[in-house]
């Protein structure tokens, strides 16, 4: 193979010494000087063998023999050439079109590809100039050309570039200055800041339609699910009415069959009518009770705390006729009174219609409080009295078995979104509270009655008329 001379500075020796002492050699890079043909020295092919083939002058030259050749090198006076090659642009191509190499060049948006020429003058051995270049912008380190003179990218994005060209001559002396060309690229339209900012607004508003419509759709799904409890509820009066009718029908027949019998038997005829008047009180009674149960409702006025007075009355006159100890009922409120969400007010009705039930049929209690909190941030319902109260394993286990008052509580507190808290010890009372937060409670001021509200109401109207 071809072979030149080559010079290794004893201070890299040295180091390659220390590396192999330290186990690093492999890591260590020895830097050399090759001398060649641009040196004067010619080369030629080595066959292999050893043979003698330098040798030192007494002047201190060193003579190099080979196949026909003779190289004679003095180390005491070796040329060095110390000037750095100047550096220069020639020109840059993008997508096969030539443009020369001006400051602040400005490229159309989607530029494929790019072709930077540079070049260095050195009048010694310019095939030894070495370069490296840098594209600000878009590499992160110097790149080692070695002595090719152009730069390749590809797909560069839109922005703004700066590309840096530095070279050494053929002794490794550098120009550190080098050379230096600014260009930008052009952004395409859908490249743009606002472009990207207007597909982030539309990906939001994409995601606000979305859950508009999500709402829509649970709204719906809750309407359905009340038409049908309310088609439901309608059904179940009406098979009361109807059984109702047929009670009062046969307590008609016996008051004819008592209106009937001969004067001459007046204890037969009191005793008929004394069965057919309990038989009538008790279908009252327990009639009044289903009918309550299904038509009670808050969504005839919309003032929860005027419907659970209506309640307590009830519930008290109830009580008196039975002959049972007075409970006083006292009704709170506080905060400015709202509406309530038409689709949930029924239903805190009932949760707190049966808490006060229970408290007038099962604690035994004197007093009843009802405090009703219109709170900014949550609505709340409290119902308190002094009765014998429940066992712990009850409340622990929502009611009793065969029971299903406190459990139904807190199934409709689930269904309205809403906490049901129960807390009594016995001898010491029953609390009970509902929390539902303001924004699922109340109705907006803007709320416009559904279709589902007004057939509500239309039939309200309609009950109340027959």
């Amino acid at each position: 193979m071809a072979c030149g001379l080559v010079r290794i500075e004893r201070s890299e020796v040295d180091a390659w010494a220390a590396a192999v002492d330290n186990g690093k050699a492999t890591d260590h890079l020895v830097r050399v000087t090759v001398f060649d043909n641009s040196d004067g020295v010619r080369s030629y092919a080595n066959g292999g063998g050893v043979v003698p083939v330098v040798s030192r002058a007494l002047d201190g030259r060193l003579w190099f023999r080979g196949l026909g050749v003779v190289n004679i090198v003095d180390p005491k006076h070796l040329p060095v050439n110390k000037l750095p090659p100047p550096v220069y642009i020639e020109q840059i191509t993008a997508d096969r079109k030539a443009y020369d190499a001006v400051a602040q060049l400005r490229f159309h948006p989607l530029i494929r590809d790019v072709q930077i020429d540079y070049t260095a003058l050195s009048l010694v051995a310019s095939e030894k100039v070495q370069f490296r270049y840098m594209l600000e912008g878009f590499d992160r380190d110097w790149q080692e050309a070695g002595n090719r003179r152009q730069a390749f990218y590809t797909n560069l994005p839109p922005r703004r570039y700066s590309f840096r060209v530095k070279a050494c001559n053929n002794r490794g002396v550098w120009n550190e200055e080098g050379a230096t060309l600014d260009f930008a690229i052009a952004p395409a339209y859908y490249q743009t800041w606002w472009s990207r900012l207007s597909c982030v607004v539309a990906f939001l508003v994409l995601l606000w339609a979305l859950y508009q419509l999500r709402l829509r759709q649970v709204a719906a799904q809750v309407r359905h699910r009340l038409e049908g409890r309310f088609e439901e509820r309608e059904r179940i009066a009406r098979e009361l009415h109807d059984t109702l009718l047929q009670s009062f029908q046969g307590l008609l027949l016996r008051f004819q069959s008592a209106s009937n019998i001969p004067r001459t038997s007046p204890e037969e005829a009191q005793k008929r009518l004394d069965g057919a008047i309990e038989q009538s009180a008790q279908a009252i009674a327990e009639g009044r009770d289903a009918v309550q149960g299904l038509r009670a409702s808050t969504l005839e006025t919309n003032d929860l705390a005027a419907a659970l007075n209506t309640l307590a009355k009830e519930l008290a006159a109830n009580q008196a006729n039975q002959n049972s100890p007075t409970i006083g009922v006292q009704v709170q409120v506080e905060g400015a009174s709202r509406d309530l969400h038409p689709i949930l007010r029924d239903d805190i009705f009932r949760i707190a219609g049966e808490a006060l039930r229970n408290a007038f049929l099962h604690a035994q209690a004197s007093r009843i409080e009802v405090d009703i909190r219109y709170g900014a941030e949550r609505f709340r319902v409290r119902i308190r009295d002094d009765g014998k109260g429940i066992e712990s394993h009850i409340v622990t286990d929502k009611g009793r078995a065969g029971h299903w008052g406190l459990r139904g509580m807190h199934e409709r507190a689930k269904l309205v979104g809403g906490n049901l808290g129960v807390w009594s010890k016995l001898d010491s009372g029953t609390e009970i509270e509902l929390t539902i937060p303001a924004s699922t409670a109340y109705a907006t001021s803007t709320q416009r009655r559904s279709w589902f509200s007004r057939r509500i109401a239309a039939k309200t109207d309609d009950s109340r008329v027959s």
